[in-house]
């Protein structure tokens, strides 16, 4: 997965930067899960009462987006490892489904992902079709094609349940 909900310049950090500065912790909950809603609303308090001190901000802050951070990533079922620096590379897809999300057109989104599945397909099958050309001159060369065959229909039917499965798949999200 790339950065995203773990960096300070990703949806979450953000979230939380703006309930800071509003004072309204409501602005932070909906990327937490609601069983979760008490420890943020705890962190909330707490750093808004000591955030006045500027020489406390930066770290009152920190505690904050890593708190925050750190419940979001459980409720989605994945580790924390910690914040990321702002401005990693998140590659091709996240930015154009963010514009996708803001423009409310999935024209772009459709065209880059359809570009990606058409390459990998083409490129898979090319290699099975290859490797079916020597198949019959061992069993070495047998089990490759096997092994690339078989490959080829799992990864295929991974992309099918992950295209009717759920955002977070492997992950529970359960942020109602």
């Amino acid at each position: 997965m790339p950065p995203h909900c773990d960096t300070l310049d990703g949806p979450v950090v953000t979230a939380a930067k703006k309930a800071l500065e509003a004072g309204n912790v409501n602005l932070i909950l909906p990327y937490v899960p609601k069983k979760d809603e008490a420890e943020i609303i705890r962190a909330f308090e707490k750093v808004t009462k000591i955030r006045k001190d500027e020489a406390v901000r930066e770290v009152a802050d920190l505690y904050f987006f890593e708190t925050v951070v750190r419940v979001h990533r459980m409720g989605e079922g994945a580790p924390y490892t910690g914040l990321k620096p702002a401005g990693l590379d998140e590659g091709p897809v996240i930015p154009v489904a963010e514009k996708a999300i803001e423009s409310g057109s999935p024209e772009e989104l459709i065209q880059i992902l359809s570009g990606m599945l058409r390459e990998k397909v083409t490129h898979r099958l090319h290699h099975v079709k290859h490797l079916k050309e020597h198949a019959n001159k061992s069993v070495d060369d047998a089990r490759e094609y096997v092994e690339a065959m078989l490959g080829l229909q799992v990864w295929s039917h991974a992309i099918h349940e992950r295209i009717h499965g759920e955002a977070h798949a492997g992950h529970e999200h359960g942020h109602g």
